[in-house]
């Protein structure tokens, strides 16, 4: 058989779905992500399944490098997956190295050291943790031994998303081997500290950045997480001139980044390789910003559970959007169907293919965020569960409180539709689906 394709694997940190110009988004500019959604597949509908704590990224990581739905009680076998991810769980760089891939890393990983081992036969610019001043890494170099002791790490020298695409770029250029390769580049951007560097950090006008619709200075009840440090990053109640401000940083990041990714993706085309190469773009949560007058990931609106994700490469179609509802952590069946490798018996998600050949997707997704909050959605409506429940330190927070969108004619999820008698044959049909979804997860 011919050689299977190469895969180029790109994930940011807190993009939000609505922050990419092809995803219709008339402010931050995306040019290069923009082509490359031109070039290949873009899904508009792509979602995680939430976060176990305020770490969200850590469990949607680990989704997606296991293809498990994290928030089942028997992805661990003795609870919901966290930041150390099981060794019975087949892993996606894992599943490829063994199947004659050569894996390369470089950039942010929140999972375990041991997971890591499992993966990457190569690696360069490793960080390992959630989040760090950008110009102020603490990284370390590839240890073939999968120890990586604490005194091997050293502070980098420049930006990290100019630090990670470089390594990128080296292994591209250096690359000769006949095995194709699996290079996975995990940026920390647009992830705060928002500090876009020069040009970038004065690329957008703060009093020229619009308003989301559903921007408001405070939430309208307390979900349980009004004070966690995502939220600490504003004044409350929200100002419009700040939020505005963070806007044009998380999109000065954003387009900084998207000239790096066009950095590795020129690369990718010197090396000869771009032809046979699945590229991948997606994200590991949204975020909110002002949004809901909130500021962080730890919440199930759609501006916080919905990512974007495009896919260019060999088998897949050009220029096409997809609205089907689907999971990120799709990704690793989906893959294994593109380079004709079997999927692990421990993967439970579902490739998007099929969608992509006009099939069905899903007829509905469940989010959660702790135990909380959790909502499902058919796309058109959305059903969002809130649950008063103790904190940390045992205390009551949160507010018992149901809310309905008809995302259909109200996107920004801003007119609560939960007690207008007309909608209570949906309401009870999203209540069936929820409790549904909560059962599967019980097992």
């Amino acid at each position: 058989m011919t050689q299977r394709p190469n895969i180029l694997f790109m994930i940011a940190d807190d993009h939000r779905h609505s922050a990419i110009g092809a995803f219709g988004n008339p402010t931050v500019q995306t040019p290069v992500l923009d082509q490359l959604a031109a070039d290949g597949v873009s899904f508009s509908h792509t979602h995680i399944l939430g976060g176990w704590n305020g770490a969200v990224c850590v469990t949607s990581r680990a989704a997606l490098m296991t293809g498990v739905n994290p928030l089942a009680a028997t992805a661990a076998k003795d609870g919901p997956l966290a930041q150390t991810i099981p060794s019975h769980l087949a892993l996606m760089p894992e599943t490829f190295r063994q199947n004659g891939y050569r894996t390369f890393f470089s950039g942010k990983w929140h999972n375990d050291k041991a997971a890591f081992a499992r993966c990457w036969a190569q690696g360069d610019t490793l960080f390992f943790g959630g989040m760090s001043d950008h110009d102020k890494v603490p990284l370390r170099p590839f240890d073939p031994s999968g120890i990586y002791p604490e005194d091997a790490v050293h502070i980098g020298k420049g930006f990290s998303t100019e630090m990670f695409s470089d390594s990128a770029i080296r292994f591209l250029h250096h690359y000769d081997d006949d095995a194709p390769f699996f290079a996975y580049v995990a940026f920390t951007s647009p992830h705060d500290p928002r500090t876009p560097p020069p040009p970038y950090d004065h690329m957008y006008r703060a009093d020229a950045i619009p308003l989301t619709p559903n921007f408001l200075p405070e939430h309208p009840f307390d979900n349980g997480e009004l004070h966690v440090r995502d939220e600490m990053l504003a004044g409350f109640p929200r100002q419009p001139a700040e939020v505005q401000q963070h806007l044009a940083d998380y999109y000065g990041m954003i387009s900084h980044m998207d000239f790096q990714i066009g950095r590795i993706l020129t690369a990718l085309a010197e090396s000869g390789h771009a032809d046979n190469t699945i590229v991948v773009y997606v994200a590991d949560h949204g975020i909110a910003i002002g949004q809901h007058g909130l500021f962080g990931k730890q919440n199930v609106y759609d501006h916080s559970i919905r990512v974007p994700l495009i896919l260019r490469g060999p088998g897949l179609p050009t220029g096409q959007r997809m609205d089907a509802l689907n999971y990120s952590f799709d990704l690793f069946p989906t893959l294994c169907e593109l380079t004709d490798i079997a999927r692990p018996d421990t993967v439970e998600s579902q490739s998007l293919l099929p969608l992509v050949h006009g099939e069905p997707g899903r007829p509905s997704l469940f989010a959660c965020y702790r135990d909380m909050q959790c909502t499902v959605t058919t796309g058109d409506w959305k059903l969002i569960r809130n649950a008063r429940v103790p904190n940390r330190q045992g205390e009551l927070v949160g507010t018992d409180r149901w809310q309905l969108f008809n995302l259909q004619d109200d996107p920004w999820e801003t007119n609560d539709l939960i007690d207008n008698p007309a909608h209570q044959t949906q309401k009870a049909n999203l209540e069936t689906q929820l409790a549904s979804w909560r059962e599967q997860l019980r097992h």
